[in-house]
C-alpha cells in the first residue's frame, strides 16, 4: 500500500510541476490530507527566466531617457529622481496584485472597464479582476480616492505583489 501512494504521490507531484510550467507560474503549494496523522504538503517552484524580466525593465525606462540632458553632471541626478518616480510598486498608492493570475479590466469582453485614470473610487469598490485557477478575484479600492495610473492591461499576467493601480 505504501508503494501506490508513493506512485501517485509522484505523479501528483508531475502534474503539479507541469500545470507550473504551462500557466507560466513561478510557484505552487498544496497540501494533500490522506488521514488524520498522515499528510502531503508539496511546494514546486522554479525562478522566472531573466528575459521576460528585462524586456520589461527596457519598456519603463525610454521615457525618462528620452528628455536631453544638458550637463552630465545633471544626468546622474535625473535619473535618480526619476527612478524612484517611475517605481510604481513603492508609490505609497500603489493596489498590489494578491496573486499570480490573469488581470481582466471588465467584468466580460465589451462592458465598460472597472475603472479608468481619473475616476473616483470608493473603498471597497472593484478596480479590477485577477483570475486564478478558474477563479475570478474582484480586487478591491483599499481607500477612498482617484485613480492615477494603471499599470496593467487587460488580458495582462501578474505576479504576486505586482503593482496593478494607483490611487491617490
Amino acid at each position: 500500500m505504501t508503494k501506490n501512494t508513493h506512485d501517485a504521490d509522484v505523479a501528483f507531484i508531475r502534474a503539479l510541476a507541469e500545470l507550473l510550467n504551462e500557466n507560466d507560474l513561478t510557484e505552487l503549494q498544496v497540501k494533500r490530507d490522506y488521514a488524520e496523522d498522515d499528510s502531503l504538503n508539496v511546494r514546486v517552484s522554479r525562478k522566472p527566466p531573466q528575459q521576460i524580466m528585462a524586456p520589461q525593465q527596457i519598456q519603463a525606462a525610454p521615457p525618462p531617457m528620452a528628455s536631453p540632458a544638458p550637463a552630465p553632471m545633471n544626468a546622474p541626478a535625473a535619473a535618480s529622481a526619476s527612478g524612484a518616480e517611475d517605481d510604481p510598486a513603492s508609490h505609497p498608492g500603489a493596489v498590489v496584485s494578491p496573486m499570480v493570475g490573469t488581470v481582466y479590466m471588465q467584468a466580460e469582453p465589451g462592458a465598460p472597464a472597472f475603472v479608468t485614470v481619473g475616476k473616483s473610487v470608493s473603498e471597497g469598490e472593484t478596480l479590477l479582476i485577477v483570475e486564478a485557477m478558474k477563479t475570478m478575484n474582484h480586487i478591491p479600492a483599499p481607500r477612498s480616492g482617484t485613480v492615477k495610473r494603471i499599470l496593467v492591461g487587460d488580458g495582462d499576467a501578474v505576479e504576486f505583489g505586482a503593482p496593478l493601480v494607483i490611487i491617490e
